[in-house]
């Protein structure tokens, strides 16, 4: 069973017990939350899909750190002009793992 989910504009396919780093939530360590973005989920032939979200599915997942990513570095640049301009930029991320992945069956027939 694996689900697709949105978090911070991006999407991420996960399973039960995996580690993903998403964009930095505001939740302390150790805190379990409640992920309601859920796009798809597939249980082995079974697939559902949301429009745009499923309604009343939901995964949980334990926060277990923060941090920063690797810096990546910007440049700007204009050749003959005397104009260069460089930056450096660490994205801030959690680490969750996922618990469960909860399915609420639609009884409509659609």
């Amino acid at each position: 069973m694996y689900a697709v989910l949105l978090s911070g504009g991006k999407q991420y396919r996960v399973k039960k017990n995996q580690t993903i780093q998403i964009e930095k939530l505001n939740y302390p360590i150790g805190s379990i939350i409640e992920l309601k973005n859920i796009l798809m989920i597939s249980n082995q032939n079974k697939l559902e899909i949301g429009n745009p979200f499923l309604i009343g599915s939901k995964i949980q997942a334990h926060v277990e750190n923060h941090g920063k990513c690797k810096k990546i570095k910007i440049i700007k640049f204009s050749r003959r002009k005397h104009y260069k301009k460089q930056q450096g930029h660490r994205q801030y991320f959690t680490k969750i793992k996922i618990i469960d992945i909860n399915h609420v069956e639609n009884s409509n027939g659609t």
